[in-house]
């Protein structure tokens, strides 16, 4: 992918009527081998109330669900099982295989959920899920079994992210009176009866975004935005437990980067001037990307601009970003594909290849497209009407 120009891409497009096509993620591991042949697999949810399954490869749809009545709001996919999961509007939580018809389980979580987090670990396979009354459900997989059930906050749990090495799982909302809270996982997947669950309080509110480091398992960095401007910030942490007395106490130390002071820890502002980002994304812990209007930044976590990328000509609509990649999509439906590159004391962004969404329909996106990949293949949500959306899928020539 990384030396990847235009021309070494395979281009699929599926049309028709699919519905809006909203959340997705990878079926498939980094090059899975299926029938003796190297296939990426992606998941794709509709408007039309159903779970799509494609080959990217050859461009096709290989399984859909059957057709519910809710729509479906969120996706989580375990690769290594080949299962995605799905909550709908009644707050429904569903596994599928994606061979069969039917779901292989069901758990009627019965409030609305605005997240969802599978966590693969020592002990296997668990899927969590945060709704609006502040509740944290752990369930077993594919059984969809309840674990446990943690009242973390007043109100909706809009974000969970469980660390790389899965010690750690981060829970929060866009709240302004939410503080963020870290929780042990042990403690959520083992619950001691009558005991509260090991977690911590990160005292920064108005938390909008995060993203763990995936080189740095206990490091994990907040976007937040504060005051009646709305300005955009950014936080760093770092955790770890200790034994005290026979039991466990989790600490933090907070990365010590403001630009003025070291009493105000954790934190530094984007200047005035810079529009506020929407989306972020972290490579060693000692970085942090992240767009603001048609540019892409690259910052220390001490606020120090390291690049900035001019390779959108229109505002970027939408950021993802791996171990590996960061991508870029548009309002003009351009999709731009980066990697990290170790060079020197920090791992810069390498600009790779530029790819434009030529279709037979030139007309503008009424939705941000969106895009995300693995070894082999991009694949990028198109949207140039309100009824349908258009997959457009890239795999490269093996």
């Amino acid at each position: 992918m990384a030396l990847a120009q235009p021309e070494d891409f395979i281009f699929k497009e599926a049309t028709g009527n699919l519905g809006i096509l909203g959340p997705m993620a990878y079926l498939s591991g980094n090059g899975p081998t299926m029938g003796g042949r190297e296939k990426s697999i992606i998941c794709t949810v509709s408007s039309k109330h159903m779970l799509y399954a494609w080959d990217v490869q050859e461009g096709t749809m290989i399984w859909s669900s059957p057709v519910q009545q809710p729509s479906i709001t969120h996706l989580a996919t375990l690769p290594q099982m080949h299962l995605a999961f799905t909550v709908d509007l009644e707050g429904t939580v569903k596994v599928w295989n994606c061979q069969d018809q039917d779901a292989l389980a069901t758990f009627p979580v019965s409030q609305a959920c605005f997240s969802l987090e599978v966590c693969l670990t020592k002990d296997g396979p668990f899927l969590m899920v945060g709704n609006s009354e502040g509740d944290i459900y752990t369930l077993t997989v594919p059984e969809l079994r309840g674990v446990s059930k943690v009242h973390a906050f007043k109100y909706t749990v809009d974000l969970l992210h469980c660390s790389p090495d899965k010690k750690w799982v981060f829970a929060s909302g866009t709240h302004q009176n939410i503080l963020p809270r870290v929780f042990f996982t042990e403690c959520l997947l083992k619950p001691s009866e009558g005991k509260s669950p090991l977690s911590l309080s990160i005292p920064f509110s108005s938390c909008c975004r995060a993203c763990w480091a995936p080189r740095r398992t206990s490091r994990i960095t907040l976007m937040y935005r504060r005051g009646s401007s709305k300005k955009t910030g950014f936080t760093t942490f770092d955790l770890m437990t200790e034994r005290t007395g026979g039991r466990t106490v989790i600490q933090v130390c907070v990365c010590l980067f403001h630009m003025k002071t070291a009493h105000q820890v954790a934190t530094f502002l984007l200047p005035v001037h810079m529009e506020s980002p929407i989306w972020m994304g972290a490579s060693d812990g000692n970085m942090i990307v992240f767009e603001s209007g048609p540019y892409l930044f690259l910052f220390t976590i001490s606020g120090h601009q390291l690049q900035r990328f001019e390779d959108h000509q229109r505002t970027i609509g939408n950021l993802w970003a791996d171990s590996l990649h960061v991508l870029t999509t548009s309002m003009d439906d351009s999709l731009h594909v980066y990697m990290w590159e170790e060079e020197g004391r920090y791992p810069y962004l390498k600009s790779c290849c530029h790819l434009e969404h030529i279709g037979s329909d030139l007309t503008p996106s009424c939705y941000v497209s969106k895009a995300i990949c693995d070894n082999m293949s991009i694949v990028c949500v198109v949207s140039k009407n309100r009824e349908s959306s258009i997959l457009v899928m890239y795999s490269l020539h093996t």
